[in-house]
């Protein structure tokens, strides 16, 4: 989460530009990522360099993403550049055309950064803003995230459209509960994909999970993930395994940085409208009916509308309506081959809302295909951004629904107000893996416990009603109370004394 302290540090980076002449908010979003991303490049280069050395020992390094002769554009050398005019002309001629030139030009990475340019006409704007950016905590948690939630919310447009980032440690739990699988070649989609989040991950879970222990990289207590057990399937996950669709151009090229950073070289991250008419003429292949997908993980925008005529009308047959959180549900179920799983956000209108469109598309899940579960999250959960209330369904395309498992979060690890101060000794998170992982002993559980099942006849009873509150079963206490005149009794005392102590005071103030 953001800190106050962190928060201070952007709003100083952000007024440095806005005095410096650059005032367009995206455009200096989109700055600011240049330069994030050089920085981290440097970063995850010298990462690289440490693992190749430890495997080749007494070897010479040869850059993986700055030849002998680029050293000079490394992040630990521009931010020691005394001479603010010289730096200005090393970024703009030469640290950006390097950028864009990384992934080379027929990659997805050299098509969202064709059109990089810096955008900076100041010398000493470039220099403070380096200084700046060096000074950010980037090495802590979810930093990077952090500071790209925090700096679209200053573009008057932020979450207009439903379009909230999802905090890491919820996208950590998704990714746990639907165990990617490289090792059998699957792939993995967010229809809706922003910056990328759920891609990054996904990684990141990977890199842990197919670590060996002589892969382990220990530095001052720091473990760096290798993911050496990886290379049978590396072709696939540069290339194959990731998939994301977006509209936002600016977006796009953030997550293509950030996949890079994590080590995915050619995510296929497209410029789509998932949703829109277009989406099967210009990926036909992905938008097949028998699907595509193996994996989907998204929080897709909520409150989202969208024009009747420019919906896809493979949606449209399945659901009549224009409001995006079930569309996208519609989509989904589409991308995904027969036995594809998804673990997606949902807001909780999706689970009871009364409309028919609402009730077709719950349907659609428990009928038609395999509703594995339903994990309702607390409220406070995108705050301060958003207070509204979530769930999380896991689902699997075709099949038949039996039973569904529900599990009622109730703390994730942070307060649930607008500072969201971190409190790690109250989440649920990893007790929603470890029951899902041995959900064959929740069918023993009561309704009155965190997690529980649900037959799908009594769901069926209930209009399809998914809602966690509809199943759940509180125990109440039995209190005992005294006989009423008992209670009249202590009542008549308590007058008494209180008639006693006014005429007492009466006394006191009836005094000289």
């Amino acid at each position: 989460m953001t800190t106050g302290s962190f928060k201070h540090q952007v709003d100083a980076l952000w007024n440095e530009f806005w005095t410096g002449g650059v005032t367009n908010p995206l455009t200096v979003i989109e700055q600011i990522s240049y330069l994030l991303f050089a920085r981290m490049l440097d970063r995850q280069e010298t990462r690289d360099e440490r693992i190749f050395h430890r495997r080749n020992k007494g070897q010479s390094f040869p850059g993986k993403r700055f030849k002998p002769d680029e050293q000079h554009l490394r992040w630990q050398q521009l931010k020691n550049e005394a001479d603010p005019e010289r730096l200005l002309v090393l970024m703009r001629d030469e640290v950006i055309p390097h950028l864009r030139a990384l992934g080379g030009e027929e990659s997805v990475f050299g098509t969202y950064l064709k059109d990089a340019q810096l955008l900076i006409q100041k010398p000493s704007l470039v220099r403070s803003a380096i200084q700046m950016i060096d000074d950010f905590p980037l090495d802590r948690g979810d930093s990077k995230g952090d500071l790209y939630e925090y700096l679209l919310g200053k573009l008057t447009t932020a979450g207009i459209n439903g379009q909230f980032r999802t905090p890491r440690h919820i996208i950590g739990m998704m990714v746990e509960l639907i165990d990617p699988r490289p090792d059998q070649f699957e792939t993995v989609i967010d229809p809706a994909c922003g910056t990328a989040g759920f891609l990054v991950e996904t990684m990141d879970y990977l890199l842990r999970k197919y670590t060996s222990e002589e892969g382990k990289l220990i530095e001052g207590g720091d473990i760096t993930y290798t993911g050496d057990l990886l290379e049978p399937y590396r072709e696939h996950i540069q290339n194959q395994m990731f998939w994301g669709f977006d509209f936002d151009i600016s977006m796009l090229r953030i997550a293509t940085m950030n996949l890079m950073l994590h080590d995915v070289a050619n995510p296929q991250v497209n410029y789509q409208d998932s949703l829109s008419g277009s989406f099967p003429d210009r990926f036909p292949a992905q938008a097949s009916p028998e699907g595509f997908f193996d994996v989907v993980l998204a929080n897709p925008p909520f409150k989202g509308a969208l024009d009747q005529e420019d919906i896809d009308a493979a949606l449209s047959s399945k659901v009549r309506t224009r409001k995006t959180e079930l569309l996208f549900l519609v989509r989904m179920l589409q991308l995904l081959k027969p036995g594809g799983r998804a673990a997606v956000v949902v807001p909780d209108g999706v689970l009871f809302g009364s409309q028919k469109a609402h009730r077709s598309v719950r349907e659609l899940l428990v009928e038609h295909n395999q509703l594995d579960a339903v994990i309702s999250l607390p409220s406070g959960v995108f705050r301060p951004y958003a207070g509204v209330s979530t769930a999380i369904l896991l689902f699997t395309r075709g099949g038949s629904t039996e039973d569904v498992w529900f599990y009622d979060v109730e703390h994730d690890g942070f307060s649930l107000d607008d500072k969201r101060t971190p409190e790690p000794e109250k989440t649920n998170l990893p007790d929603v893996v470890a029951r899902w992982q041995n959900r064959k002993a929740e069918t023993k559980r009561a309704r009155t416990e965190q997690s529980f099942y649900v037959p799908k006849a009594e769901i069926v009873e209930n209009d399809y009603d998914l809602s966690i509150n509809r199943y759940k079963e509180i125990e109440y206490e039995a209190v005992e109370y005294d006989p009423p005149k008992v209670i009249l009794k202590r009542v008549e005392k308590l007058e008494e004394e209180i008639a006693k102590g006014r005429e007492e005071l009466e006394g006191l103030l009836k005094c000289p």
